[in-house]
């Protein structure tokens, strides 16, 4: 994922409320969001290169999404797939504490990364470029390819953005869409310099990325209320373009 925009007890109905873009290459083979044959208490899209996971939640409520911390200088290419992360924490019984203690020295082993997760109930965030596990409050926040609501401008256009939907009395997932399809283009001065240079900040600024070979893949939402019934939605779209090529949605009631 390359932007997640969430709000974390900031409505009377919904616990939480996360719309994340998934960035990657075109070329890099996916599957849709969908409850995993060998591992299916797990829904999550699935990278079939690494068979990691960018986003997911299970029937019991553990639920993780992921971003990677753009700086190309300290990138390595024989580091472990990222997706892991996320595919580990839905597969394992540990407390969030308790994971991060056990991924230790080995967060190293990756190159930069967020995660953000828990179970419904708490919320964490965690980036092995500051190395401090976080236990979140309630608010609205984003997160890009920097650390946890950086003012990137399309992370402070998105809370702008999310903090609106949220006073609404009914959260329609097509409002959660339409934020997360924002193409406006930065200023170049409030561009970030991560080091990829100024075309390739231009190209990654806006909320829904496009570009011949590198773009937005899929938009996922999560609706976690306070019965513990989750909606799950996922657009899927055409390479270099914001048309809708696939739709998935899921209901469920978190098993106790």
């Amino acid at each position: 994922m390359c932007l997640v925009l969430f709000a974390y007890h900031c409505h009377s109905r919904y616990k939480l409320v996360v719309a994340a873009n998934r960035d990657e290459f075109f070329e890099r083979p996916a599957l849709p969001a969908a409850f995993w044959p060998d591992e299916p208490h797990i829904l999550a899209g699935r990278d079939l290169k690494e068979g990691g996971t960018w986003m997911g939640i299970t029937k019991g409520g553990r639920f993780a999404v992921l971003t990677n911390y753009r700086d190309p200088s300290r990138l390595k290419p024989d580091r472990k797939s990222r997706g892991h992360l996320v595919q580990n924490y839905l597969t394992s019984q540990s407390e969030p504490a308790t994971f991060i203690e056990t991924l230790g020295d080995s967060a190293a082993d990756y190159n930069g990364f967020n995660l953000l997760f828990g179970d419904i109930r708490t919320l964490f965030y965690y980036s092995n470029q500051q190395g401090e596990l976080r236990s979140l409050a309630a608010g609205v926040h984003g997160l890009s390819n920097a650390l946890l609501d950086d003012r990137w401008p399309k992370v402070t256009r998105g809370r702008t953005t999310l903090e609106q939907i949220m006073r609404n009395e009914v959260i329609n997932p097509e409002d959660l869409f339409r934020m997360m399809a924002d193409q406006q283009q930065p200023d170049d001065h409030d561009l970030p310099h991560t080091g990829v240079g100024l075309e390739m900040e231009r190209i990654l600024a806006p909320a829904f990325v496009s570009s011949p070979n590198y773009g937005t893949r899929v938009t996922t939402l999560l609706l976690a209320d306070y019965q513990n019934r989750v909606e799950y939605y996922e657009h899927s779209f055409i390479p270099s373009s914001d048309r809708v090529a696939g739709e998935v949605h899921y209901n469920f009631a978190i098993e106790s």
